[in-house]
C-alpha cells in the first residue's frame, strides 16, 4: 500500500521502514504512528522479511519527537489516547518476533528516543543526539520512555535524562547502554546493512526464541525466566533450523580439525 509518511524498501530479506517527514524532523503525529503500526504488522506477517531497519529521512533527525503542534490542542482524554497509540506501536516493535535495528543519524528526542529504544539494536552516528526533553514542555514521556530507559540504562540514568531534559551525545548513550554501536557518519549505512544482513541470515525461529526469552522472560523472576528459556531451548530441537545449523557446525568443526 501507499503511505503518506513512510517509505518502505526491501533489500533481500531486510525491510527498511523510513519515517519520511524531513520538513518536520520526522516528528510523530497520530497518522505516522498509525502508519508505522501497520507497516510493522505487515513486516511481521511477511515470511520473506527476516530483519527490519527503522530509519528517519534526511540528515538532521532519526525522529525528533512527537508532533508538538498536533499535541498542543489535545484534551487530557485525547492525550491519553495518543499515549496509548504510541505505546502500542512501541510494544509491537519490541514484540515483533524479528530483529529490528534502529539507524540513528541525528536527533532522537522524546518520542524518537522512545521509538529507538523499542528497537532491539541501535546503531548511531557520532553526530546523533538523544534525550527525553518532555519536562521542558511540562510533560512526562508518554510512549514508554520512563520504562524502557529504566530497563536499558538503570534508574539513575532514567531519572537524570527525564528530570534534566538535556540531550546527550552518542558516546554517552553508548556508555549508558542505550546505543549498541557508535560509528562515523560516513560508515553508518555500511554498519547498519552489515548488522541487518547478519541478523537476516540467522535461524529465524532461534532469533524469535532469543527475543522472547530476553524481552518476556527478562520481565519475570529469575526462576520463571530460566523456565521460559528451557522451554524455548527444548522447542528449538523440533525445528529444521536446529538440525541444519548443528549439521553445518559439525561439518565445519570436522574440516578445521583435518586442517591441523
Amino acid at each position: 500500500m501507499a503511505y503518506r509518511n513512510l517509505e518502505i524498501s526491501n533489500r533481500g530479506a531486510v525491510r527498511t521502514i523510513t519515517v519520511n517527514r524531513p520538513d518536520k524532523l520526522n516528528a510523530l503525529n497520530r497518522d505516522t504512528l498509525n502508519e508505522l503500526t501497520l507497516a510493522f504488522a505487515q513486516a511481521a506477517q511477511d515470511d520473506a522479511v527476516r530483519a527490519v531497519v527503522l530509519a528517519g529521512a534526511g540528515e538532521k533527525a532519526f525522529v525528533a519527537g512527537a508532533d508538538i503542534a498536533e499535541m498542543n490542542g489535545y484534551t487530557p482524554v485525547q492525550a491519553q489516547g495518543f499515549s496509548r497509540t504510541g505505546q502500542r506501536l512501541m510494544s509491537s516493535i519490541e514484540r515483533l518476533g524479528k530483529p529490528v535495528v534502529a539507524r540513528i543519524q541525528g536527533f532522537a528526542l522524546g518520542g524518537g528516543m522512545e521509538l529507538a529504544m523499542a528497537c532491539h539494536l541501535r546503531v548511531a552516528s557520532e553526530k546523533a543526539k538523544f534525550g527525553q526533553p518532555e519536562i521542558n514542555l511540562g510533560l512526562i514521556p508518554g510512549f514508554g520512555g520512563t520504562q524502557r530507559l529504566l530497563r536499558l540504562a538503570g534508574r539513575g540514568a532514567a531519572l537524570e535524562l527525564c528530570l534534566m531534559g538535556a540531550p546527550i551525545n552518542a558516546q554517552r548513550a553508548y556508555e549508558l547502554g542505550i546505543v549498541t554501536r557508535v560509528v562515523a557518519p560516513e560508515t553508518l549505512d555500511d554498519a547498519v546493512n552489515a548488522l541487518a544482513d547478519q541478523l537476516a541470515a540467522a535461524a529465524p525461529l532461534a532469533a524469535a526464541g532469543i527475543l522472547d526469552a530476553v524481552l518476556q522472560g527478562g520481565e519475570t523472576s529469575i526462576d520463571q525466566g530460566l523456565e521460559f528459556e528451557t522451554q524455548g531451548f527444548a522447542l528449538a530441537f523440533s525445528t529444521e533450523d536446529m538440525r541444519e545449523g548443528t549439521t553445518a557446525f559439525l561439518e565445519k568443526r570436522k574440516a578445521e580439525f583435518k586442517g591441523r
